[in-house]
């Protein structure tokens, strides 16, 4: 799964990965958490970030609670869930991301949270979907974060992680209108694992929203707080 992640970079980086018209605004978040809005680049507006509140809401649901729950859609049965198939038909995104967070459970049960990045890379891309929702005070966009098992690297962490998009891939994932999902389930691949890299990180990142560089900063050099 992937409950918490960081988007720290350059606004001219995001431009140049994602072959913006024009640098964004990018404020560095150290622990973007959910019903938080977060930077897309959706296949409406390809060239253009956005922002939208991170819990997908269906179009159909009679309240905004619903969308807490939908901060992840499993990549093995996202045409399947009526929740998510009318968006992975027609509306799909990339969620940049410097790095994430996942929670190791230890020998005695406590867990401890590790970061988790790219090793040559410090901007990535989640693959997303995204859908509207008309609430009571006007059209509210949200979006999820596709989620696949963990490939070997991230087994020592978690049975999931975020499906991580090849930037290869991106002008495929992003075109618009409704696309068959064949050819769209064969983009929701691992990422490759001896491309990535943990070390654990502080407490503070379990309060949600606590936003701050210590959150990202190794507690310690020593080897055994590092995935090699």
């Amino acid at each position: 799964m992937c409950g918490r992640f960081v988007l720290a970079v350059d606004p001219q980086q995001v431009q140049m990965q994602f072959s913006l018209t024009s640098a964004p605004t990018v404020t560095a978040n150290y622990n973007v958490s959910p019903t938080q809005p977060v930077a897309v680049v959706t296949n409406e507006t390809p060239r253009t970030l956005d922002y939208q509140r991170w819990g997908l809401i269906p179009s159909w649901a009679k309240d905004m609670s619903l969308g807490a729950k939908m901060i992840n859609a499993r990549s093995e049965t996202v045409d399947e869930k009526p929740a998510f198939r009318a968006a992975f038909k027609r509306r799909r995104c990339l969620i940049p991301a410097s790095g994430f967070y996942e929670w190791r459970t230890n020998d005695d049960g406590k867990k401890t949270p590790m970061y988790i990045h790219l090793k040559d890379q410090d901007l990535f891309a989640f693959a997303g979907l995204w859908e509207i929702w008309n609430s009571p005070d006007g059209e509210l966009r949200t979006c999820t974060i596709l989620t696949t098992d963990a490939n070997p690297f991230m087994q020592a962490i978690h049975n999931r992680m975020p499906v991580i998009m090849r930037p290869e891939d991106y002008d495929a994932w992003l075109q618009p209108g409704e696309m068959a999902a064949g050819a769209m389930k064969g983009l929701l691949r691992q990422y490759e694992s001896e491309q990535m890299d943990a070390y654990e990180v502080s407490k503070a990142v379990n309060r949600a929203g606590y936003s701050a560089l210590e959150n990202i900063v190794p507690v310690t050099s020593s080897k055994q707080s590092r995935l090699l």
